[in-house]
């Protein structure tokens, strides 16, 4: 008897709710226990019986059914069932049969009761399903890191100070001094009502009056860069931080119902928290060179490490990367032009895929392309645009991001458009929808402008928006896309790992995790019209428009949440051990925690698959 209750503790130490138990308590839980074996087949518990006891799978497998028969869950070992009776006037809510020979322990409704008034981690488990637990481990991660949580509001020292635009150059100095700030927002005019037009700093003193010689009586407006970079106030200081880095300014306006209540400065940011992660980002624009660009590879891997040891989310996390990455294509194509000369015609430079998402992590290629003014003539102008794309991508291949190994790169020339070449091109995939088509399409509707006349972009964001959701079957044909990749979950909800080559018994958290998600999420914003680009974000439009099931969407956004987790958290552990970062990982090495909810997630993602399934029919595509 001894042997067999040291057998059940060994049990009950390897799996929740009981892991965390104190070694007597499970010794006690252990030599109350009784055993009992079901054939396949059997019912353990029909509805509406009395139930005194909490099962947990020995070994075998055991079926859940709602009370109207229908299938709620398979169960494995570990897993437990019988908890909400219980809980529920200790009637059976839940009927469970034996799906094949089960052995079980069953554990006294005296000792559950107390385990639960006495522990209040087990209460939690028992009390709470599975969406309710993942939501649980998402939240707490979220809430402890300080810029996921400070608003930018908690920043502002003091109201902006402002000055009208016909003052002088002169005058504006006088107040920046007198006022000891290093900025000045610019009014229209002096009416305290007017709105604020732009914003001068002591950079643009230094750099745009005294360097130039620009007489100092000269209107401010003379000074004035065009448009006016600006945050709500609600804003989070991480936000803030990527607006600064992504625009490269050193100076933002915040607002408060559409009149600004401050100006936040990088410096303010700093003081606040030293994230040196998305400081990487303001060395960038310093360095003179490629070499200089090369050197600051390993501070990006660093600056990523950083991030998830301060408990960063993944949209912290994968803005930060992404502005660092756009960061490098702006300062290569700066340094291009340097070399080749300034642009004979305008054009813009395309991110694609995860960076336009804001989901770039340290594992990634480049994938971008280039928009060329309607005025470009190969004869004239290709060759010029040839170097510049063969400078940015050999540029980028040197500084760590490698090349796209399906050549969805500026220096194809296939990627190389016109804006009417472009537009024209989205109109065809968009109406006449074949699988070549489909697939550029996956990358190319995430793009955003990072270089020259961005607002092509935004431009090309708006008519994807207002044609796909025009067009049922070409939404169909996406949607059946986004269900090639399935949830690496088995029968009964056993991971299904790789089976052979070089990352056999693996998962890859990309490949099945992260992308499908993004995939089902970009067929749904695709048939609401909108224009955002990260997951997380087009995922609150999505349940803005009510066409996910209740509930469906905040699951959704914390299955994206943990699975991005994993996957980050095993990226920066490969790198602290000195190995070569990527996206596989093998469950045996994760925690009873993570497996249980990345189990949950991945149940998520399944059970959104077969809501786009039914949603577009992509069968009839």
């Amino acid at each position: 008897m001894a042997a067999e209750i040291s057998e059940i503790l060994q049990f009950l130490q390897q799996h929740e709710p009981f892991s965390p138990l104190p070694e007597s308590v499970l010794a006690e839980v252990a030599s109350q226990v009784e055993v009992s074996y079901f054939r396949a087949g059997t019912d353990i518990l029909r509805f509406g019986e009395p139930i005194a006891e909490l099962y947990l799978i020995r070994s075998g497998a055991v079926e859940i059914f709602r009370r109207n028969g229908s299938l709620y869950n398979r169960l494995s070992s570990g897993n437990l069932f019988g908890q909400f009776s219980l809980l529920m006037q200790k009637q059976v809510r839940f009927p469970a049969r034996a799906l094949e020979d089960t052995l079980v322990y069953r554990i006294p409704d005296s000792l559950f009761t107390r385990l639960c008034d006495e522990y209040e981690h087990f209460a939690y488990f028992v009390e709470t399903d599975d969406h309710a637990r993942l939501h649980l481990a998402v939240t707490d991660q979220q809430q402890s890191h300080p810029l996921s949580s400070a608003k930018v509001k908690e920043l502002l020292s003091r109201p902006p100070v402002m000055i009208e635009q016909q003052a002088s150059i002169q005058a504006a100095a006088a107040l920046m001094s007198t006022e000891s700030v290093s900025s000045l927002l610019i009014r229209a005019e002096a009416s305290v009502d007017a709105p604020a037009i732009g914003i001068i700093t002591d950079r643009d003193l230094r750099n745009r009056v005294l360097a130039v010689g620009l007489d100092a009586n000269q209107p401010v407006s003379c000074i004035l860069k065009p448009g006016l970079v600006s945050l709500e106030s609600q804003a989070y200081v991480f936000e803030a931080m990527l607006c600064m880095l992504r625009h490269n300014i050193h100076h933002l306006v915040i607002e408060e119902r559409d009149r600004p209540l401050g100006v936040l400065a990088l410096s303010d940011i700093v003081r606040h928290e030293s994230h040196n992660a998305l400081l990487v980002a303001r060395s960038i624009f310093r360095q003179p060179d490629l070499a200089g660009l090369q050197e600051l590879a390993t501070e990006v891997r660093a600056g990523f490490i950083r991030l998830v040891q301060e408990d960063a989310n993944s949209h912290m996390i994968g803005s930060a990367m992404a502005v660092i990455g756009r960061s490098f294509k702006q300062r290569l194509l700066e340094l291009a032009e340097e070399q080749l000369g300034p642009a004979p015609i305008s054009y813009c430079l395309l991110a694609l895929g995860s960076m336009a998402r804001d989901e770039q992590l340290v594992v990634t290629d480049q994938d971008n392309a280039l928009i060329l003014d309607n005025s470009y003539d190969p004869a004239l102008h290709g060759e010029y645009f040839a170097q510049l794309a063969t400078w940015l991508c050999d540029g980028l291949h040197a500084c760590g991001y490698p090349y796209c190994s399906g050549k969805v790169m500026a220096n194809n020339p296939q990627w190389r458009l016109t804006r009417q070449q472009w537009s024209e091109t989205f109109q065809r995939w968009i109406e006449q929808p074949n699988p070549q088509s489909l697939l550029d399409a996956s990358i190319f509707f995430d793009l955003d402008g990072v270089y020259g006349q961005v607002e092509w972009a935004e431009q090309l964001r708006q008519q994807i928006a207002e044609q796909a959701k025009q067009h049922p079957r070409f939404l169909a044909a996406m949607a059946r896309n986004a269900l090639n990749r399935t949830p690496p979950l088995g029968f009964f909800k056993d991971f299904v790992m790789e089976q052979d080559g070089e990352h056999k018994n693996s998962i890859n958290l990309k490949r099945r995790g992260t992308a499908p998600l993004a995939d089902l999420i970009r067929v749904h914003a695709l048939a609401i019209g909108s224009t955002a680009l990260n997951s997380f974000e087009r995922l609150a439009e999505v349940m803005e428009a009510n066409i996910l099931p209740k509930g469906r969407g905040p699951d959704l956004r914390d299955a994206l949440e943990f699975i991005a987790m994993v996957r980050i958290r095993h990226m920066a552990a490969d790198l602290q051990n000195g190995q070569e970062p990527d996206n596989n990982i093998e469950p045996d090495s994760l925690s009873d925690f993570e497996r249980r909810n990345l189990k949950d997630a991945f149940q998520i993602l399944s059970d959104a698959q077969k809501y786009l399934k039914f949603r577009y029919q992509p069968n009839r595509a």
